[in-house]
């Protein structure tokens, strides 16, 4: 289904992504780091739902939609490194920025830092380009929010 998208999104040079195309590889990382846990949680899922409606100005039927699709697309997507660097080569910086703070709510959604997400967390945040202290302030924000 998403074989030509992936082609694309893995070439030696990837072209930029429309936003469309970067929504559903940006959610697509969502959801790899919500089931990295082995654990696909409610909490997660509606976490992502919310994450993605408020991130991009969309309804809940058109959140929902995308987050179906990139449960798809991740569940065809290449290994994480192939994947996440091909996804740093075609988004900008700001936009992965604000991907690592909205990974952090849906690690945190279920109330327990698991230590396969923390992980998985830190190894995207890396190949995204976004080093360990703006990862930690991302934390920090989201947990601050939570109260």
């Amino acid at each position: 289904m998403f074989a030509d998208f992936i082609n694309r999104l893995t070439r030696p040079e990837p072209e930029p992504l429309q936003d469309g195309d970067a929504r559903l590889a940006l959610t697509a990382l969502l959801v790899r780091i919500a089931r990295a846990d082995g654990d696909y949680a409610d909490d997660e899922v509606r976490r992502i739902d919310r994450l993605v409606a408020k991130r991009y100005g969309l309804s809940p039927f058109e959140a929902t939609a995308l987050r179906r699709d990139a449960e798809a697309l991740e569940g065809e997507a290449p290994d994480t490194v192939r994947f996440t660097r091909a996804v740093k080569d075609a988004v900008p910086y700001e936009e992965r920025e604000g991907v690592i703070e909205a990974m952090w709510d849906v690690v945190l959604a279920d109330g327990v830092r698991d230590h396969e997400e923390d992980a998985l967390l830190r190894l995207v945040a890396n190949l995204l380009g976004v080093n360990d202290r703006d990862s930690n302030l991302a934390r920090q924000r989201v947990e601050a929010t939570r109260g």
